[in-house]
């Protein structure tokens, strides 16, 4: 009975000690059971990837983070449930209304954590990528092994294993006396810092026997086991110095990746800053074009009140116009940069063009052709032909309904396009017939004017016969007309003769003439730093004889000879703008005929020319385009081409030029970018070409004349 108790008895103090204390026994089961779960493996091992993650996971999981991610679960469950027992019911609804604080944490419900949440399934269901880089070489385990401060234990230990124990001989004084440091107690000295040295007799000798002093290494032995193990540490520490080598190296990359991204963002911010320069240009022309127009319908409204006395009223140039222009509506659905129209009737390369508006009334004229063809640009269609011109055509400008065209002849002749007949255009052989006849008879008969102008008389203003198109003739240039320009009632041209000549239209005589070969003479001073002297032109000095200079080849190889002085003229005000064959730019004072200023710079003759209240804009032979700034005469910008620059026109944000290349260039002055029209363009280089807001028109050498969207 006794040896029955005794046995009882020694089992019971567990069967008691857990009866008396159950909730231990069940907590120890209940962390077992969670710690078996936390710590077992990945059953998941599709890719690397996972297992990657089945090695981090025994390490990431400490207790204390599981004690804490425990901790947190329960107090979410009790929010909830708390909040679900209060009678308010927690959905997606509640949370997407109102952002709402879960557990002890500050951090809010967004709509992002929402997207995560019903997408959970799709994102479980999805292949997790494959690393790249390091990451394929070196597991994530490995990686955070070699890089725990850990890592260095086998270092400190192997140092430590070399430290011998010596006399202590105040190293540390040494080293703070060698920087000029002093100790913070320095009359507090003990024996162990103090460095003993042995007293000399009065012989020089020291006390005692000197001996030889023992290596430290020889006073430690390591053993075989130890070596062993510190070779195993060195290697291990080389591997782990070569996987932080590499991870720093990805590091580098990632960072190097980043910085590529950021320029590319900040590049593209830049664009949009250039957008919004662009923008702002654009708003001061529209601001700009609305106050010309408010002028232009007040100025119509007076005269409608008083039409028998006001004079004509005329609008601004279409060349000084600025804003946006009246467009058909269905413009805006067609592409920019494409040519969507083709008017073919030319024989031969187009010589001079213009417009009145964007698809108003167009007037080109060819190489060798002295009847200019007019054409409805609403249709693409030609209405017909101005005849009078005993010459080839060279210059034209349209204002309305208005047409100025100047010819190799010498003659300037002003149009009204209202007047012109389709029907009188199809009897083509008995009017040409006609038309030699009659000019024949007027060459014997041309009269000439006390102030120079020689004309004919049944073209004359005021006489009876005003039933053609022709409404004033203008004669007094000996060579062709290859430059004009008019504004209201003033004309000015310039010719082949090295002249130019200001006119009246509404009495048709020449007001004043201004000789380019006395300013060649007479040379202005020019801008320092800007001055080329004019005996660097080979033209210049071949300017008092015949002008013809080879023009440099185009794209196609094809080249002519240059024979227009007068490139281009262009006034503002009492301003006059003339480019010559010499290769200066020069601005004329219209009261009194002199030439003020010189701008040198072209090494070619100048063939076009754009002028406005503050810049000049010349095209030149020499294959570059020059940006003057009239206040200081000097060089604002300068584009340099291939081939010689035919054409251009310019305005705050582009520059826009015919450059001896099938395409049209486009030039932006606000980002400094080159570009080029060429879709559904012309086959030959382009020759001339004239733009307003959204609308260009071109003609090339392929006696095409292309209309294009902006």
């Amino acid at each position: 009975m006794s040896s029955k108790f005794k046995g009882k008895s020694a089992d019971r103090p567990d069967i008691t000690r857990a009866a008396l204390d159950p909730e231990q026994s069940t907590v120890h089961s209940k962390m077992d059971l969670v710690s078996k779960t936390l710590f077992a493996p990945f059953s998941n091992k599709k890719k690397d990837s996972s297992r990657i993650l089945t090695d981090l996971a025994p390490v990431i999981m400490t207790p204390r983070m599981m004690t804490t991610a425990a901790t947190v679960s329960s107090r979410s469950r009790g929010s909830l449930g708390a909040s679900a027992s209060g009678g308010s019911r927690l959905d997606f609804a509640t949370l997407g209304r109102a952002p709402m604080r879960l557990t002890l944490g500050t951090r809010r419900i967004t709509s992002r954590d929402l997207q995560i949440v019903e997408a959970t399934d799709e994102l479980l269901d999805a292949e997790i990528p494959e690393a790249e880089g390091i990451a394929s070489d070196v597991s994530l385990l490995r990686g955070f092994n070699a890089t725990v401060p850990s890592s260095e234990k086998n270092r400190t230990r192997r140092k430590q294993m070399r430290n011998v124990e010596t006399p202590r001989i105040g190293l540390k004084k040494l080293g703070m006396s060698a920087r000029g440091m002093m100790m913070e107690d320095e009359e507090e000295r003990s024996e162990d810092d103090v460095v003993v040295v042995s007293r000399l007799d009065e012989r020089g000798k020291r006390k005692g026997k000197r001996r030889g002093r023992e290596s430290l290494s020889a006073a430690k032995a390591l053993g075989k086991d130890e070596l062993r193990r510190q070779t195993q540490e060195i290697l291990l520490d080389k591997e782990n110095l070569h996987v932080r080598r590499s991870l720093i190296d990805s590091e580098i990359t990632e960072i190097n990746n980043k910085i590529k991204a950021l320029d590319s963002i900040r590049e593209g911010l830049e664009q949009d800053l250039l957008k919004l320069h662009e923008d702002e240009l654009e708003l001061d022309d529209e601001l700009g074009g609305v106050q010309e127009r408010i002028e232009f319908e007040e100025a119509a409204f007076r005269q409608s009140d008083n039409t028998k006395t006001a004079p004509a009223l005329h609008a601004a140039p279409s060349r000084r116009r600025r804003g946006p222009v009246f467009l058909p509506s269905e413009h805006d659905e067609l592409p920019p940069g494409v040519a969507f129209m083709t008017l073919e009737s030319h024989l031969t390369p187009i010589a001079a063009l213009d417009f009145s508006e964007p698809y108003g009334t167009l007037v080109s004229a060819s190489q060798e052709d002295s009847q200019p063809r007019i054409w409805d640009l609403m249709t693409g269609s030609e209405i017909g032909r101005l005849r009078g011109h005993r010459g080839a055509v060279k210059c034209i400008q349209v204002e309305d309904n208005l047409c100025l065209t100047g010819a190799e002849d010498g003659s300037v002749r002003l149009w009204d396009l209202r007047l012109v007949d389709e029907d009188d255009w199809e009897r083509d052989g008995l009017a040409n017939v006609a038309e030699e006849d009659e000019s024949n008879a007027y060459d014997e008969e041309l009269v000439e004017k006390p102030n120079g102008i020689r004309s004919n008389e049944p073209c004359e203003a005021g006489t009876a016969d005003q039933t053609g198109p022709c409404i004033r003739l203008l004669e007094g240039h000996s060579k062709a007309v290859t430059a004009l320009y008019f504004e209201d009632e003033c004309l000015v041209t310039g010719a082949s003769d090295k002249t130019l000549r200001q006119w009246d239209l509404a009495t048709g005589q020449c007001v004043m003439t201004m000789d380019i070969l006395w300013a060649i003479s007479h040379p202005q001073p020019t801008i320092p730093g800007n001055g080329i002297p004019n005996h660097l032109f080979p033209s210049a000095a071949a300017s008092a004889g015949h002008f013809a200079v080879p023009t440099p080849p185009s794209a196609d190889g094809s080249w002519d000879m240059y024979e227009d002085f007068v490139g281009g003229v262009q006034f503002w005000g009492y301003g006059l703008v003339s480019g010559s064959g010499d290769g200066a730019v020069r601005m004329w004072d219209m009261r009194t005929g002199q030439a003020h200023r010189t701008l040198m710079g072209h090494t070619g003759p100048v063939t076009c020319l754009q002028f406005d209240e503050m810049h000049i804009a010349s095209g030149s032979l020499d294959k570059s385009i020059r940006i003057w700034d009239v206040r200081t005469g000097g060089t604002f910008e300068t584009l340099n081409y291939d081939h010689a620059v035919t054409a251009l026109q310019f305005d705050t944000r582009k520059v826009i030029a015919a450059t001896g290349e099938n395409g049209v260039k486009i030039y932006n002055r606000t980002s400094m970018q080159h570009s080029s029209l060429s879709t559904n363009g012309h086959i030959q280089p382009v020759e001339r070409l004239r733009y307003m807001d959204r609308y260009l028109v071109s003609g090339g050498r392929d006696a095409t004349v292309k209309i294009w969207t902006l």
